[in-house]
């Protein structure tokens, strides 16, 4: 019998199969459909940060949490021999006239707010490094904290981590009927966990993106008025996304990402003639609160809550995973304000 049982088989799940398996646990993950079945198994891949302003405890844990994801997944990387395509290279992002001044502020910002680990700075785009942008006031800002990953290879690292270590992953939809059972099982997971409580606690918002096929495999991300331009180590360059409230095919891809893909070559004339060699569409789980959700479950002994990730799981996941762990294993609470239930 496993110690652990979780639920899904996304970031989310598969990062704290390995925290717990880490920790000595005997693991089995349960998915119903393939290793990053949901929006896990999607193409884009950004770790970005917040601003640096009107800076607070969520912040400053996403902070530490992107300080340390270059140690999270080379550990993955060693234990599984899969390269999760991490790297951290930075992000480019053209600025307006209008901007400017707040961008220079906010420089002033990173310097005391990031301690140093990264920069954030207003340059011309002539100078960024990379691929060459369109930026309408000439000027652009490069921080060196944001990194990118490959999801999909990341989510078989994982995997690949948490088998080394000892723990199965197998498929199916029943969790077993003894023991601790977390549940990571994404937006359905979460509708399913709104009907059981009798309340809105999150629902799911699709995105659509698109892959290229174009090599520049060391530059920086490149994210323009809500657009990512994710260059990864595979030759490709991933453009994302949109975001979807209101749908009626989870899987579908439509004429929303022929938009992405002007608006990208739009903003990087360099990617004009790169093929396009995939479109995906995939549900992102959000929490009512837009804070990844974690905890015990309402009125159900032994089940727990690890879900909600939306835009920012790949980065959170990793130390979102030790609290959990640190619930589950240990019956601690180290779970930060606002990411539980009180907060939705």
């Amino acid at each position: 019998m496993a110690d652990v049982t979780i639920m899904g088989a996304g970031v989310f799940g598969l990062a704290l199969a390995l925290v717990c398996a880490r920790r000595g646990a005997r693991v089995h993950v349960i998915e119903k459909r393939h290793i990053g079945g949901g929006s896990s198994g999607g193409l884009v891949g950004a770790l970005a940060p917040h601003v640096p302003e009107n800076w607070n405890s969520k912040k400053a844990f996403q902070f530490d949490a992107l300080r340390g994801a270059e140690s999270f997944w080379a550990r993955a990387a060693t234990l599984s021999g899969i390269d999760p395509g991490y790297a951290r290279l930075g992000r480019v992002q053209p600025v307006t006239e209008d901007a400017l001044a707040l961008a220079h502020t906010r420089a002033g910002n990173a310097t005391d707010l990031w301690q140093g680990f990264a920069t954030w700075q207003v340059i011309r785009a002539q100078d960024a490094p990379g691929l060459p942008l369109v930026s309408p006031s000439g000027w652009v800002i490069h921080d060196t904290l944001s990194a990118r990953l490959h999801p999909r290879r990341a989510g078989q690292a994982l995997a690949g981590a948490v088998q080394a270590l000892g723990g199965k992953i197998s498929y199916g939809d029943a969790p077993p009927k003894d023991g601790p059972i977390i549940w990571a099982t994404g937006y359905e997971g979460l509708h399913d966990l709104s009907a059981d409580l009798g309340r809105p606690i999150g629902s799911g918002v699709k995105g659509q993106s698109i892959l290229l096929r174009h090599a520049s495999p060391d530059a920086p991300q490149i994210f323009a008025d809500g657009l990512h331009i994710v260059p990864h180590a595979d030759g490709t360059v991933a453009i994302g996304s949109t975001s979807e409230r209101d749908f009626a095919d989870p899987a579908s891809v439509d004429a929303q990402c022929d938009t992405l893909l002007a608006r990208a070559r739009a903003v990087c004339h360099a990617l004009q003639d790169a093929p396009v060699i995939e479109a995906w569409a995939g549900v992102r789980p959000r929490a009512k609160s837009r804070a990844p959700l974690l905890g015990a479950w309402p009125g159900r002994a032994g089940h727990f809550v690890f879900n909600g990730g939306f835009k920012i799981g790949f980065a959170m996941a990793p130390v979102l995973a030790e609290r959990m762990a640190d619930l589950v294993l240990d019956g601690r609470d180290t779970i930060p304000e606002g990411f539980g239930f009180s907060a939705v």
